[in-house]
């Protein structure tokens, strides 16, 4: 999940183009892209669409941004789009884990009531100071909560915290990271509201990814194949994971446990590492 695209639930009429895209992920939004007067349209649209065959034969990764738990549109919101093509549902400004695991019960209830067998996931959004002080809470809240998402902007406007600050943006990302590899889930990075700042969108990103995130989130269509090129590994990062891998083989083989490759020492969390670029490189077909 490289690159997610937001899409809005309001306009049904960006659903085919984006299923048809290059984004590994879509992100179909009925929270802050869609005014209130346009929510129970929105959900109708997507509640069509992710009971169809199109949706779930376009094989990405499908994604519901709900309203927030506790708002009139939570339970509408849920009832309707939980359907057997969504994939994760994102819960946005998540706070407390007693709010995931309400929303837990919200999710399962739905997918009786809709008669779904496979169970749905969620993705949390840490949006806020409580948010991010409680992440680890928050992603170990329950089994279903597949990730954390970082979202700067609600994080940082408040608190008059400049949103393209180096220091502040390293030390949020770090956190939530940390948060997120304790608890066993992935971290995904925030969009980057500047859409036509190329350079500066795939400096953030590149940043994500040194710090461990799996993708980056697209608020316009021309920023998904800078994610896309951002988040794959290259080919110096394969061939390395190759030698990796054959030597730990080797290794393992002769009793070792450290070893040495490309002139650094090698133990069990670089293999570890150099198989999940591995892993990841065949999900993509380059490796």
């Amino acid at each position: 999940m490289r690159s997610k695209l937001f899409v809005p639930g309001s306009r049904p009429e960006l659903f085919g183009k984006a299923l048809q895209g290059e984004a590994d992920a879509l992100s179909f939004d009925l929270e802050d892209s869609v005014s209130p007067g346009r929510k129970a349209e929105a959900r109708g649209a997507l509640q069509d669409l992710l009971s169809g065959p199109v949706a779930r034969a376009s094989g990405k990764t499908l994604i519901v941004r709900v309203n927030p738990f506790g708002s009139e549109h939570f339970e509408d919101d849920v009832r309707a789009v939980v359907r057997p093509g969504l994939a994760l549902l994102n819960l946005p400004k998540v706070e407390s884990p007693d709010q995931v695991l309400a929303a837990v019960r919200a999710l399962e209830a739905a997918e009786r009531a809709n008669g779904l067998a496979g169970p749905v996931g969620l993705l949390l959004n840490i949006e806020s100071p409580r948010g991010l002080r409680l992440a680890y809470e928050l992603a170990s809240a329950h089994s279903r909560v597949a990730g954390l998402q970082l979202g700067l902007g609600d994080l940082f406007e408040p608190l008059q915290i400049a949103r393209h600050e180096p220091a502040a943006l390293h030390a949020v990302m770090l956190q939530m990271r940390l948060a997120a590899g304790e608890a066993g889930v992935f971290a995904y990075d925030a969009a980057y509201p500047r859409f036509s700042d190329v350079e500066g969108f795939r400096a953030e990103a590149a940043l994500a990814r040194r710090l461990g995130y799996i993708g980056k989130s697209c608020i316009h269509p021309s920023q998904v194949a800078h994610a896309n090129e951002v988040f794959r590994p290259t080919d110096e990062e394969i061939a390395h994971a190759r030698r990796v891998d054959a030597a730990a083989a080797d290794a393992e083989a002769r009793g070792l446990g450290a070893y040495t490759v490309d002139g650094q020492m090698v133990d069990a969390p670089f293999v570890n590492r150099a198989r999940a670029v591995l892993g990841t490189a065949k999900r993509l077909g380059i490796g």
